[in-house]
């Protein structure tokens, strides 16, 4: 019996419990869970994807792409915290920021203000609601797309920024 409880503890010492390879597994498959889902738009002949990011974070599985003939423009949905539309038009900033300087409905706070983006926050004067909103420019080749957050969402700034960030010149495949 002395000789086999020597032998015994080393079996079980080398065996573990499983505890660090059931970590490398849960790591490896948080990394790809970050990888993300990206939507690519060139079948509505858009030059231009969007990378959602991992969907769970927008607590949703799918993403909803659908062209708006009333409006002309592309609207990608992923829950309440994702939504955007993109238009092929030419993009005009300083006519957005007078547009908000002339606002007599809403005050209106510049957040981000660039060459293709102007990232804002309006309110109404009697109320504490607080919107975000963003306008951006994308310039692929010859083309120029205005994208923007969707018209029926109320997102927060880290929804806007997320969304401002998701949308990229499709890269050739």
């Amino acid at each position: 019996m002395m000789r086999t409880l020597p032998v015994l503890l080393v079996l079980l010492a080398a065996c573990g419990d499983g505890k660090k390879e059931a970590a490398e597994e849960l790591s490896d498959a948080d990394t790809a869970a970050v990888a993300g889902h990206v939507v690519d738009l060139s079948r509505y002949d858009i030059p231009l994807e969007v990378d959602m990011g991992d969907l769970a974070t927008l607590g949703v599985d799918s993403v909803m792409v659908k062209w708006n003939e009333q409006f002309g423009w592309l609207e990608v949905k992923a829950g309440d915290h994702f939504g955007i539309t993109i238009s092929e038009e030419p993009g005009d900033l300083p006519r957005m920021k007078v547009d908000l300087e002339r606002s007599t409905l809403q005050t209106h706070e510049v957040m981000r203000d660039s060459a293709d983006l102007l990232v804002y926050r309006s309110k109404f004067p009697d109320e504490d609601l607080v919107f975000h909103h963003f306008y951006r420019v994308v310039t692929v080749g010859e083309r120029v797309f205005v994208v923007q957050d969707g018209p029926n969402g109320r997102f927060n700034e880290s929804d806007v920024l997320r969304m401002v960030d998701a949308v990229r010149a499709r890269t050739a495949s």
